[in-house]
């Protein structure tokens, strides 16, 4: 089968290694050969891969970087709409979902001849409720808000892609965020961001400004080897129920993937593998909790300066199954010192938006309530490269960029937070010698502003926000 799994733009290197790693567990082993496509050079907003049919489970399970794992049906030559009718009618939709349960379909593309993206839509919609209503005699209900079932196609200017979805709800919602915060970063984007770092389980991580502990939460849930799936695998059984942010409703966690309602993962043997899917996971978490018994051994810790969000950090960490409570003050960054005096480690953070930095630069809230809508509208591609396979909303999509754009403008002229920013710096190598840090902006200026010069910048998208992972190479101060 082959398939494309979908990424945030700029993650497409960190995902092909990801998806190497998932190939190479000895439970993904005995499911059959698994082929990765070349690592893309420039930013595709996926990665393709062939692999059996079980596969999709495993991707679901366990890929923190994808947003959406689809499976493809057909990839053909087209003209005009009535060859996606031809195309899509002559799949055995059948095969994979029945008459009685729900449908989306979207359509996007890149260069496509096509005048009309909803009759393109249309077409293809027809093409699929007429082949079930011939072959079955009944035909299924569209539905776009809650669908069983979505089918996905991408046009080029000569060949379109039809796809099945078998995430269904977007693969970041994890099921442990239970309240957003003021600027909520995606989960699978701040997994490919530690991937950036370098940072290896066991060495020292800080967030300095870590709002409600993305980061960190990530990073411990990859120490002691937590599936990303989890919680939606139902791996947990009572004890982790999904928060109310998890899913849109109807959506429970015993169908909380998209395959867990086609057909042939139904069947017995498929069944068994998701089964062992799940045990050699659990195995795997219980030898790290060996390694890592406690949350003082994972060397993970946060702080920041709004008690709000220091208390749903805490939430969270419960949340995602990990140790005790997690390690974190509430101080003012500027203040923040070393965690345990060490001379070295990563530091990781996202400035804040919002009310966090109300105390220190006066930034208002309309960049908040955009952040949380973007977070909470899984429906809105992660980046323009994503939008290719999620959405055809493109002026929708420059609208919301143009309108961020603007915010953010008005937000650099703060002459508050520019001090801020003046003074983090300094505090950094005043007190920080060592260190790596990492800083995500959509500030190009922030090195200048910092009085920092970075050692690398990664481009990445936030949402519909270009951003820059900047890299700081902090240098210790020599004895005096």
């Amino acid at each position: 089968m082959r398939f494309f799994v979908v990424c945030p733009g700029g993650l497409e290197v960190p995902l092909a290694q990801e998806l190497a790693e998932i190939a190479g567990r000895p439970e993904c082993k005995a499911l059959g050969a698994w082929v990765i496509d070349p690592t893309p050079t420039s930013p595709t907003g996926g990665v393709g891969l062939a692999a059996p049919l079980s596969a999709a489970m495993a991707l679901n399970l366990h890929s923190r970087i994808a947003s959406r794992v689809l499976l493809q049906m057909t990839q053909a030559p087209y003209r005009q709409e009535e060859d996606l009718y031809k195309l899509a009618s002559g799949l055995a939709w059948e095969e994979w979902f029945t008459s009685k349960q729900t449908l989306r379909v979207d359509v996007t593309a890149h260069r496509s001849p096509l005048k009309s993206l909803n009759f393109a839509t249309l077409k293809i919609k027809d093409a699929i409720v007429d082949r079930l209503r011939d072959v079955t005699g009944d035909r299924p209900s569209i539905d776009t808000a809650f669908p069983d079932v979505r089918v996905q196609a991408h046009l080029t200017a000569t060949q379109v892609a039809i796809y099945l979805d078998t995430s269904g709800e977007a693969l970041f919602k994890r099921g442990w965020r239970d309240e957003k915060g003021d600027a909520p970063l995606k989960e699978n984007l701040a997994a490919g961001i530690l991937s950036f770092t370098a940072w290896k389980p066991g060495q020292t991580l800080f967030d300095p400004m870590c709002g409600s502990g993305t980061f960190l939460i990530e990073a411990a849930q990859i120490a002691l080897s937590i599936p990303p799936g989890a919680i939606r695998a139902g791996m947990y059984g009572d004890d982790a129920k999904p928060s109310r942010l998890a899913y849109r409703p109807l959506i429970t966690s015993a169908h909380g993937f998209g395959f867990q309602r086609l057909k042939p993962f139904n069947e017995s043997a498929e069944q068994k593998r998701w089964v062992d899917l799940k045990e050699g996971a659990l195995a795997q978490m219980l030898e790290k909790r060996k390694q890592f018994p406690g949350v003082d051994a994972l060397q993970i810790t946060g702080g920041d300066i709004n008690e709000k969000l220091v208390s749903m950090f805490k939430g969270n960490w419960q949340r995602a199954q990990l140790p005790d409570q997690p390690v974190v003050r509430q101080i003012d960054a500027l203040a923040a010192k070393p965690p345990g005096g060490v001379g070295e480690g990563v530091m990781l953070l996202n400035p804040p938006y919002g009310e966090r930095l109300v105390i220190k630069g006066g930034r208002g809230q309309d960049r908040a309530a955009n952040q949380d809508a973007r977070y909470d509208d899984v429906d809105e591609p992660d980046n323009r490269f994503e939008l290719n396979l999620e959405t055809g909303r493109q002026s929708a999509k420059r609208s919301s960029r143009e309108s961020l754009k603007k915010l953010q403008a008005q937000e650099e002229q703060d002459p508050k937070f520019v001090e801020f920013l003046r003074q983090f710096g300094q505090h950094l190598k005043d007190d920080f010698g060592g260190w790596n840090i990492f800083v995500l902006t959509a500030d190009m200026a922030l090195p200048g502003q910092l009085r920092i010069k970075e050692s690398k910048r990664t481009p990445l998208f936030n949402g519909p926000l270009e951003c820059r992972l900047f890299k700081f190479e902090m240098h210790a101060k020599r004895p005096t």
